[in-house]
């Protein structure tokens, strides 16, 4: 299968709510590799890389309403991007 990366910010209420850790969680099941990261405006930007089948799986999870997956927080939209996989190790919270 072909690898991808997808950078996807995440809008709505998904900071200090578990949101990162819960991404983390979907992402390692899935075998994939990146990190969830707040950023300032109150968004979380997901970086995954992977198998493409799973990264699109984990979108469809973070965009899944309503969240019948306990996903903490409210999402409002996701904005996703591809790209060349870069060669990340691990899937963290930063």
């Amino acid at each position: 299968m072909p690898s991808t990366r997808m950078t996807a910010h995440v809008h709505g209420h998904v900071q200090g709510v578990g949101f990162r850790w819960w991404t983390r969680s979907r992402a390692l099941e899935l075998g994939l590799t990146g990190y969830a990261k707040n950023l300032a405006d109150g968004r979380v930007e997901v970086v995954a890389e992977g198998d493409e089948t799973n990264v699109e799986k984990l979108l469809e999870l973070l965009q899944e309403q309503p969240s019948s997956a306990r996903r903490p927080g409210s999402v409002e939209h996701v904005q996703a991007q591809y790209g060349e996989p870069k060669g990340a190790e691990g899937f963290e919270e930063r």
